[in-house]
């Protein structure tokens, strides 16, 4: 009796610590895409749909991390996958990173580990005559229904839909961002700027704001972004990030009162040990 008891007893131990999963899951390489490019993330009720990330991209969701602080083969930013997936009944969707961790560790045989290291970083600070911004409403443009998070890029700009109102476009020498807290500013210029940004303002809420280039330095950031998204990229675009700076986007940063400080820093890195270029079978 006592032995049955024990028995139930771990048994239940082991599905309560069960790690949150999909309930069903679907993998498949994404279509190639020419010309513009679209990826994201949806959320309708049970149903989950992310098209076109890369494996790095992908990481990073899963440990609630940026691409930058994923670490491992060249090839995880430029293998995309396309996931449709299913919630388990009541499961919030707060807990899709961890079973994105799950599908990953069963069919992409994912071991991974984590370690500090100490990085160049942009710290964006307010500078001394104060923050030239002011806030916007938190409730402006929430709408009801599927959660979307997701983007599309050509040579022609970048814009992304960040979810619950909050968005940016990067088009026509010039950054719009919209409903954008400092953490989302420091997340959005850190593509373009080639290292990571981190917010040290310590401003709280959501603001709008645009920030103006030079045809050049645009030019330049939409390479570095396209660089940093595993675009291959011909070795005269490359060149170009040798001989361009971000001048002139500290001088629009400076007129919203903002500054970039070049520092090092202690990152958060996820390792990753193993991982298989192709999952297991659907």
């Amino acid at each position: 009796m006592l032995r049955h008891l024990f028995t139930a007893a771990v048994a239940g131990l082991l599905a309560a610590q069960a790690p949150p999963a999909f309930e069903v899951a679907s993998i498949r390489p994404s279509a190639a895409q020419t010309g513009q490019v679209q990826a994201g993330l949806q959320i309708t009720q049970a149903q989950v749909r992310i098209a076109y990330l890369s494996l790095r991209d992908y990481l990073a969701m899963a440990f609630r991390l940026r691409p930058y602080q994923v670490s491992g083969p060249p090839w995880l930013g430029s293998a995309r996958f396309d996931i449709n997936a299913k919630l388990p009944d009541g499961a919030p969707p707060q807990q899709i990173p961890e079973m994105l961790q799950t599908l990953f560790a069963e069919r992409f045989k994912l071991r991974t580990h984590f370690e500090k290291r100490d990085t160049p970083v942009y710290a964006l600070q307010v500078v001394k005559s104060g923050l030239a911004l002011e806030k916007v409403p938190a409730e402006r443009d929430v709408k009801e229904g599927a959660f979307t998070v997701g983007g599309s890029g050509s040579s022609s700009g970048v814009g992304v839909d960040l979810g619950r109102g909050s968005s940016y476009t990067f088009a026509d020498n010039k950054f719009v961002g919209r409903k954008l807290t400092m953490v989302m500013l420091a997340q959005t210029l850190t593509p373009y700027v080639g290292r990571p940004v981190v917010d040290m303002t310590g401003a709280e809420g959501f603001y709008d704001l645009t920030l103006a280039v030079t045809q050049e330095d645009y030019q330049a950031m939409l390479i570095r972004s396209a660089d940093a998204a595993g675009v291959a990229l011909p070795a005269q675009a490359l060149r170009l990030l040798e001989t361009t700076s971000i001048d002139s986007l500290l001088e629009s940063l400076r007129k919203a009162g903002l500054t970039l400080e070049s520092q090092r820093a202690p990152i958060d890195m996820l390792v990753v040990d193993q991982i298989e270029k192709t999952p297991t079978e659907n």
